[in-house]
Formats: C-alpha cells, structure tokens, sequence
C-alpha cells in the first residue's frame, strides 16, 4: 500500500508548478464605432424614438455628464439599429437578433484581443494549454471558448472552461481559476479572454425602470486576454505581475442589489440597493483578510485595480479608505475611455498600469510599488479579491 501512496504523491507532485501564477502578457481591443458620451443622450433618445420623453432625456443627460466617461466603444451602429427596431423599444421580442450578432462577435472581439496578448508573449500558440473564455454577453453551445479555438487555430486538445453570465466580478473570478490551472500544471499557459458586448443589454428608456437607464448611460464594448503561467522562462518570457492569492465573497444584506436576466426581450439589468454603501461599507474586511498574511494596514501603500462599475462606487471607496487621488488614477481612466464593460475592466486597468509604470520609468509595473489589489464587484453582490505582487521594471535593474 505503502508504495501506490508514494507514487501517487510522487506523481502529484510532478504535476505541480513551483512558482505562483504570474501575468505573462496582456491584450485588449474594442469594436471600431466610438460613441462621445457628451453626444450620447441625443443619439440614444433619437434612435429609440423617445425625444418626445423629454423630462427622462433631460435625467439621462444628467447621468452622463456624472458618469466620468468621455467615450464609449460599441458594436451596435446607428444602421444596426435601425434594422433592429425592436432592440430600440423597452420590452419588445428581440433575444434572437440580439442573440444572432453576440455569438459572432463576441468571439471576434476575443480573438482580437487574444492575438495581440499572444504576439506580446512571444510563444507559438500551440503552447497555450488552457482557455478561460468570460461573457455576459449572449450564450450558445458549443460555446465562445469553442469558437475562438477554432479562430485562434489552438490546439484542439486544449483544456477549455466557459464562464457565462458572471456579470462584472468576474474579471476577478477568472484570475482566481487561471491562477490554480497554472500552479496545479506544470508548464500550463493559460489564456484568459473575457469578451462584452452590449448588444444584449441595449434598449430604449422607461420612465418606470430608472435602473435600466444608469446600465445605458455607463455600459460598453471591448475584450481583454492575459497569458498566465507560473515558473516563467525569463530567457523569452516577460514577467508583469505575480498572483499571490484569491478570494471571493458575498457582501452581507445585498440580496437583490444587482441583478440580470436574459429575457425574450434580451438581458434586462436592475440595481435596486445603494450598491456604492454596501461596496464602500464592506471593502475594508476584504483588504484586511487579504494583506494581513503580509503585515499590510496601509491601503495608501498598494497599488489599485478596481472594477469601475460607476464613479460613485470609485468616489466612495476612495473617501471610506482615505485613498489618495492618484491611488485610482488607472481605474478612473479607463472608465473615462471606455465606460463600464464588465468583466472585461480590471484587465483593461491591469494593462494601463503597467504601461504607465513603464512610460513613467518606475521600478515596478504597479507603480513603482510592490504589492497591489485588484476587485471585481458584480451581481449578487459578489466581491472578488486579488493580491498581486509586481515586478521590477528595466528602470530598476
């Protein structure tokens, strides 16, 4: 007996990576049609036949201007739409249409972002042995992660998980899973795509669902993907940050607090509590478990990625912890770039950071700091948790 225990662990731990999973490359991309938030409540009032709705276009036109966004990316054009007359009214029949463009374009959007992370790693992708595909946009099977196999051209063998309808944590639960496939397999490359499209959430204004209007003012389009692995080759791999530990939570009393579902009239969006409150009220319990393994109480002295699900949720984190301003710079501007866009938002920052830290010749990619939190909070109200530890830049060798 004694012997099969021993092969058994000895097996066990040659499967095993040494080293903690670790950021590898990053890619991002957006659908071409950019929308300026500022023209926004004209073109969304006159595309869904609403101008005569004149008190709720003049709200709408208050929410944009409070949202902090400057632009948006979105696949749905004014051509689309008029095709689409039905995805224009509040609650009509259109899941299919809806439906017929995600299942296509979401997996393009994906492969878009997935090439450039892979031309950044530098490897061929016939390396890449599993594939975490993320979308609240649309379902289907086989599904996104099928699809973008077969556009990408990986291997057929890859290990394949699809993760739908998360909502906007899961740019946090992704990393979660990637970072056990890389530790728990040896020598895996793991890509993760989340892809979002508001195709599925577009439609016209209700005076009676205020709720609704908040996803149109802040929602938009893009795809991010990272090439993750643990015990990187430094000959030909280039380290960005390390993931040192994970964790996700519901938040006490949020039942209710942000919910969706996919309907004959496409996926309807509903906040019903103050979610800013609950997020702001509850976030220190989440940083303390996370850093107290590491002896941090400083919130000032890591480096930020947020999920900017609205600027509210940024305003009042920031004033619970005592954030200094230039702690969510990162998070604020690509918000302002590109509005809200679910999962796909704490990838977009973890890009930004590491750019910037580099533009800016800082010893590390989180901003010249070593340690750093990244948050996911979506639906549920679900808070995901990750420690990450930067590396040295070339300005610090």
């Amino acid at each position: 007996m004694s012997m099969a225990v021993a092969s058994v662990e000895k097996i066990r731990k040659a499967q095993r990576a040494q080293g903690p999973a670790t950021v590898l490359a990053i890619g991002t991309a957006t659908p071409p049609n950019c929308v300026s938030q500022a023209d926004y409540p004209d073109y969304y009032f006159r595309i869904t036949k609403s101008e005569h709705m004149t008190e709720l276009k003049e709200k709408f036109k208050r929410m944009c201007d409070k949202s902090m966004i400057k632009k948006r990316y979105m696949y749905l054009t004014e051509e689309i739409l008029k095709e689409n007359p039905n995805m224009c009214a509040y609650m009509a029949s259109s899941l299919d249409a809806r439906q017929d463009m995600v299942v296509v374009e979401v997996p393009k959007l994906g492969k878009e972002a997935a090439t450039k992370a892979i031309k950044e790693w530098g490897q061929p992708k016939s390396k890449i042995t599993h594939l975490v595909f993320c979308t609240t946009s649309g379902v289907d099977m086989p599904g996104a992660d099928y699809q973008l196999t077969k556009l990408l051209g990986l291997r057929p063998s890859v290990k394949r998980i699809m993760m739908y309808q998360q909502g906007c944590f899961a740019g946090g639960t992704v990393l979660r899973l990637a970072k056990d496939l890389a530790e728990n397999n040896k020598g895996a490359r793991v890509l993760v795509v989340c892809s979002e499209i508001t195709a599925v959430t577009f439609r016209g204004p209700s005076d009676t669902h205020l709720d609704s209007l908040v996803g149109q003012a802040l929602f938009g389009d893009g795809a991010a993907a990272i090439i993750l692995g643990a015990d990187p080759d430094t000959k030909i791999e280039r380290p960005l940050f390390q993931l040192v530990s994970a964790a996700q939570t519901i938040l006490p009393d949020s039942d209710g607090a942000i919910d969706g579902h996919l309907r004959e009239v496409g996926l309807t969006f509903h906040l019903l509590k103050d979610v800013p409150g609950l997020i702001s009220k509850n976030i220190e319990k989440s940083l303390v478990e996370a850093f107290s393994p590491i002896g941090i109480r400083d919130w000032n002295s890591i480096f930020w990625i947020a999920h900017p699900g609205g600027p509210a949720i940024l305003d009042q984190v920031e004033a619970k912890l005592g954030l200094k301003e230039e702690k969510l710079s990162a998070t604020r501007h690509v918000l302002s770039e590109f509005g809200n866009m679910s999962s796909a938002c704490v990838l977009f920052i973890l890009d930004e950071m590491r750019k910037k830290s580099l533009e800016e010749g800082k010893p590390t990619t989180g901003e010249g700091l070593e340690w750093g939190v990244l948050f996911g909070f979506g639906p549920g109200l679900t808070v995901e948790t990750v420690v990450l530890h930067s590396i040295p830049t070339e300005a610090s060798r």
